[in-house]
This record gives C-alpha cells, structure tokens and sequence, in this order.
C-alpha cells in the first residue's frame, strides 16, 4: 500500500506574517516536503485545512489498511520536511502502519497529535 503524506496548505503558525514571503507557513513546508520525498516511495498531496490549527504546521501520514497519524506543530523548515518524510518512509515499509519508537526520526518525536485506526475492510 502507498503511504501518503497530506500536507495542510493553510497552515499557520503564531507569528506568520503574510508580508514576508506571500505564502502560509503550510504552503511553504508543503514546497519542502513535496521536494524531500520526490525519489521514494512516499506520494504527497495538499490539502486546505485539516483542523489543527492549534498545532500548525500539520501532516497526516495515511494508508490504507494501516494506522494513520496527524503529526503537528513543525517549523516551515527543511529539517521538518525530511524528518516527516523519513518517518513516512518507515511508515510504508511496515505491515500495520506502527513505526516502532526506537526508530522515529528525531525530527518527529513530540509531533504526535492523533493515531486513527485503519478503516473496516469494505464488506
């Protein structure tokens, strides 16, 4: 199953002024992980508004058949991006969705907002 990375573009963040580059703080690190996962396996796609804005920047890290992450409150910086897309990575090689912890990237821990179950198989 592919991994996806859904990527909040109207994210912003406490302090975002729009003066400074045009863009959201969402657009901006969606520009940088769409750029970090261009050679792997993980697809990335743009959403306007996944409802955390409380914990901007955010991504959802999904598949089917497997548990599913929101992951928040990054910088609009490439450290994030890669670290988001490392972990999607990891995501995608296993069979559950479960990433054990030993293995997150660092650029992720404490970024765990929710963890959804896999939808039921159609019946």
């Amino acid at each position: 199953m592919t991994t996806w990375i859904t990527i909040c573009d109207t994210c912003k963040r406490d302090g975002w002024n729009s003066g400074e580059t045009g863009k959201t703080d969402g657009e901006t690190l969606a520009a940088l992980i769409e750029h970090a996962a261009a050679d792997t396996a993980v697809r990335t796609r743009r959403t306007s508004c996944l409802m955390g804005c409380t914990h901007g920047c955010n991504v959802a890290v999904q598949a089917a058949g497997k548990l599913c992450y929101t992951i928040g409150n990054f910088l609009p910086d490439r450290r994030s991006a890669e670290a988001i897309v490392a972990y999607a990575a990891l995501h995608s090689e296993t069979e559950s969705g479960q990433v054990p912890y030993r293995q997150w990237p660092e650029g992720v821990k404490g970024h765990f907002v929710t963890r959804h179950p896999p939808l039921p198989p159609e019946e």
